[in-house]
């Protein structure tokens, strides 16, 4: 069926009340969600993140949410990277103090034992 009604004979168009259409976009898509910062210190400093993070949230203010949750997403595995190297930096520094520390106190203990 055509979406129209033929005009009845001896009606014109002048006679037939205007009607507006009125075009509706779609609302833009929701802005991707803000994820808890990454405030280490030294997981900036190992990472290029300082670059990531800005260039993120400047892509979301611009409207370009593709961008900002490719350098989101690329800032936070950098992050989880960093800290993971972070810990087992400060696991190893422990161990080899403790290492450090037992040996010492060998060393000790037989040097009093020979002084003895």
């Amino acid at each position: 069926l055509p979406p129209y009604e033929p005009l009845v004979d001896g009606m014109d168009m002048e006679g037939m009340p205007r009607s507006t259409v009125v075009a509706v976009e779609p609302p833009p898509p929701p802005p991707p969600p803000r994820t808890p910062p990454w405030d280490v210190p030294l997981c900036w400093c190992l990472t290029d993140s300082p670059l990531c993070l800005p260039q993120s949230r400047d892509s979301k203010v611009l409207g370009d949410y593709g961008r900002a949750l490719s350098y989101g997403s690329t800032a936070k595995y950098l992050n989880l990277t960093a800290l993971l190297l972070n810990i087992f930096l400060v696991i190893l520094v422990i161990i080899l103090l403790a290492t450090g520390t037992i040996t010492m106190i060998n060393i000790l203990q037989q040097q009093q034992h020979q002084q003895e």
